[in-house]
């Protein structure tokens, strides 16, 4: 397993959701988990607190998307 590149941290959840071993926190790991397959790299760190995931990969290109996809995701004015 690599370095981490940097931490991403997104409030996902209702905040009942304070453990990465709650069901719907699971569900997201396993997510990051195949997408991290996707890019060769590996999940680094993961943890939910009140809501809040928080994760790192070791790649800095998947970390960047992940960054311009929540920037973009946030100037929508949908």
């Amino acid at each position: 397993m690599g370095k981490p590149t940097g931490f991403i941290e997104v409030d996902l959840f209702a905040d009942d959701v304070d453990d990465p071993d709650h069901p719907d926190a699971i569900r997201f790991r396993e997510i990051l988990e195949i997408v991290a397959e996707e890019y060769e790299c590996s999940l680094t760190s993961f943890d939910v607190h009140e809501g809040t995931a928080i994760f790192s990969f070791d790649s800095h290109e998947l970390t960047a998307n992940i960054l311009k996809v929540l920037q973009d995701d946030d100037s929508c004015e949908c």
